[in-house]
């Protein structure tokens, strides 16, 4: 009887289980800046009941959208971190990070991808995809995120959602169609279609939180047809099953495309496009259904762990009676101390576990406080369960760092890619006795932010802080000193410059230093060259293997003793830290050790790292050394009477323009789009400079695409301010 009893305890908990994982959605919402993001969210969030009123990202009454939370962001009216909240839609639960669109803060949207299953790509209907666009969409390639897209704004004037899924399938390269036709556009949008089940809505009530089922407008069911068509071509493209059905002529029922769609929005073959406006209150509700029927839930993405040894694939599997393995992506300083926001992927966490830090050699640490985030807001809870998002508190790690609980064999997560900075400042507090609050917030904000970086100038003794642009700089400066009452001088920003080679030089180098009794005695000899060496060309993208450096032995015979082999590597790194033309570092070369000779009693690992740096400095002068600097994507928007002026501004700051489109509005105030591949460095005060241009109608963004040979007369003029500090330096 009680193992029958067993039986039946253990069967109801694991379909409970089961029902608990598939009524969970994790999403992010990502997008160009100023598509509608946060509005989005602050929908979400009042539509299913998590906020009782609403509040816009440039509000008059100066509380701000709930997902803002810093004062920062509320005037700026611009997402600066990442937020975490839930929410509960059909009997589903939701847990959504809202990222912010500026490339800036790229690294929040990258730790959010990383640990969601699924997310809504957001796009202007006006200015469709856009450069952050497909920076976004690279990034959920990257980690393999299925996502649907939310054509926004439909309200506005100059809105073509019909435009911007051609833009999505040329641009993007997705194979793209819409479940859904407004009802109107611009200031005539007053509901929508679903093109699935062929049934058209309206939206009532003073929020648009009433939703109606109203007949098909007569003037657009010959567009439905043709569009559901068009849906089921492109769907049936990418399913065997719809394919069938498709080649024998059969038209399929409501059920049969939707489950087509679900899977091939899982499998990230399709992505369905939905449309409406959050703003107008206009498609929320009906895009909130889009996340339940077709993205997926934790059971069905594939995730691995690594064994920290061979970094052999381990399959985690969502269930909350299996092992606990927890991945730490973001962290927050409070004022209860770090808080530290962790993605469940198997097993379950509770309040007062034991948790091993598998990159800190399995460091045993208590889970003191654990909560679900609402914006920040925190909930306590007890337990959260495989493939929830909560945080902890009390637990000192880093971000990326894997958890496990004792019962789980040691493995760590796939770590996040983080983009290197190509932006430094020097630095210093204002008055002397903030130093306190100087060195603690970079600490904190170091900790925080990967992208933010922070190092002294042996040269200069200047504090340098780094990070992805002016305005990422900008607002940790400004942030010291409201946080930290610690208000900053700084320099002009300098850009992240690199140092390369273009052709091959040998090296042989001995190094010799007798001073009585036992001296110091190394030769190497060798070549260095560069790996797949950058295109010349402004705008060329070199492929991640060209901004590293490789060491090659090639050593037989033994002339060079293997234990010493690892000192020759050491002293090839130690050299290209500080490049010897800028004091940049240097990349993109290969180092091939071909032969040596050692002394049996003064041959020692410093003489052999000594040796390799001389002889890497020596060569490097003879392999036609070159100065990289970061080139950016730089997409401008202004009304077409400004073109010529703007190609002008972009021509005069070294850019080579790429594309320019127009016709976006129609009519005679076509807003144009000009993309440019321009030098960083150029690009200072050009927001300054297009503002007097266009009379404060003009925008633009950039990102950063690669690193580029600068021309001959910039090198030669950076080389010798280069030279010329030092000798006033010493």
């Amino acid at each position: 009887m009680m193992l029958l009893i067993r039986k039946l305890f253990f069967s109801t908990s694991a379909q409970s289980e089961l029902e608990r994982i598939r009524a969970l959605r994790n999403i992010g919402i990502s997008a160009h800046i100023d598509s509608g993001k946060t509005t989005l969210t602050e929908r979400i969030l009042y539509y299913t009941g998590r906020i009782s009123s609403i509040h816009e990202v440039r509000g008059k009454d100066g509380i701000g959208a709930k997902m803002d939370s810093m004062d920062l962001e509320r005037e700026k009216g611009i997402t600066i971190k990442s937020a975490a909240t839930y929410c509960k839609w059909r009997q589903a639960r939701v847990n959504i990070i809202d990222t912010p669109g500026h490339v800036d803060f790229t690294i929040e949207v990258e730790r959010a991808l990383r640990v969601l299953d699924a997310a809504i790509l957001v796009l202007c209907g006006v200015s469709g995809v856009q450069s952050q666009t497909m920076t976004v969409d690279r990034q959920m390639v990257r980690y393999g995120v299925p996502r649907l897209a939310f054509v926004n704004k439909l309200d506005r004037l100059g809105a073509n959602p019909t435009t911007v899924i051609d833009r999505m399938r040329s641009r993007l390269g997705v194979n793209a169609a819409a479940v859904q036709i407004p009802i109107g556009v611009e200031g005539e949008l007053n509901g929508l279609v679903d093109i699935v089940a062929q049934t058209a809505y309206k939206f009532d009530g003073a929020h648009g939180e009433t939703v109606v089922e109203v007949p098909i407008p007569d003037k657009l069911r010959d567009q439905v047809t043709r569009k559901r068509q068009e849906l089921f071509a492109s769907v049936a493209n990418v399913d065997d099953e719809l394919g069938e059905m498709f080649i024998s002529e059969q038209e399929p029922s409501a059920a049969q495309l939707k489950a087509a769609i679900r899977r091939t929005c899982i499998n990230r073959s399709f992505v369905p496009v939905f449309m409406g406006s959050a703003y107008a209150n206009v498609g929320v509700q009906l895009l909130l259904d889009g996340v339940i029927d077709y993205l997926p839930d934790p059971s069905e993405v594939v995730n691995h762990g690594l064994t920290p040894d061979t970094g052999d694939k381990k399959l985690l599997v969502t269930d909350s009676l299996k092992p606990f393995v927890g991945l730490a992506f973001k962290l927050e300083e409070s004022r209860f101390g770090q808080l530290t926001y962790v993605r469940v992927y198997q097993g379950a966490l509770r309040k007062g576990d034991y948790i091993y830090n598998v990159n800190q050699l399995r460091k045993r640490v208590k889970v003191p406080r654990l909560v679900r985030m609402h914006s920040d807001e925190m909930e306590d809870v007890q337990e959260v369960g495989a493939g929830e998002i909560c945080a902890i508190f009390g637990v000192e790690c880093a971000s990326g760092d894997t958890f496990t609980s004792a019962d789980c064999d040691p493995m760590t997560m796939t770590p996040m890619h983080v983009p290197e900075p190509v932006i430094s400042l020097a630095i210093r507090p204002k008055h002397p006795d903030s130093m306190p609050g100087f060195t603690k917030a970079l600490a904190r904000f170091q900790r925080e932010d990967p992208t933010f970086r922070v190092c002294l100038d042996e040269e200069s003794n200047e504090t340098i802080i780094k990070g992805m642009g002016e305005l990422h700089l900008e607002i940790y400066l400004e942030r010291m000193r409201r946080e930290y009452n610690c208000e900053c001088v700084s320099g002009r920003p300098k850009v992240a410059y690199r140092e390369a080679i273009s052709t091959r030089a040998e090296f042989d180098y001995t190094h010799k230093k007798q001073t009585g009794g036992a001296g110091q005695f190394g030769r190497v000899v060798g070549y260095i060259e560069p790996i797949d060496a950058c295109d010349a060309s402004v705008g060329s993208d070199p492929s991640p293997k060209e901004m590293k450096n490789e060491f090659v032995n090639r050593i037989t015979g033994g002339v060079i003793p293997t234990n010493l082999i690892p000192a020759v590597e050491k002293g090839f790194q130690d050299a290209t830290i500080k490049g010897p033309q800028i004091g940049h570092a240097v990349v993109g070369i290969r180092f091939v050790l071909t032969d040596g000779d050692h002394h049996v009693v003064d041959s020692n690992e410093q003489a052999f790292r000594t040796a390799t740096m001389q002889a890497f400095r020596q060569a490097m002068a003879k392999a036609g050394p070159m100065i990289l600097e970061p080139v950016m994507r730089v997409h401008v928007q202004v009304p077409g009477e400004y073109q010529g002026t703007i190609l002008g501004t972009l021509n005069k700051r070294r850019g080579v323009i790429a594309d320019t489109e127009s016709g976006i509005h129609g009519g005679s105030s076509d807003v144009v789009s000009i993309y440019a591949d321009v030098p960083l460095n150029d690009m200072f005060g050009y927001s300054t400079e297009l503002r007097s241009c266009t009379q404060g109608k003009g925008e633009f963004t950039m990102e950063y695409k690669c690193h580029a040979p600068v021309y001959p007369n910039i090198q030669s003029e950076l080389v010798a301010n280069y030279n010329s500090n030092k000798r006033v330096t010493n």
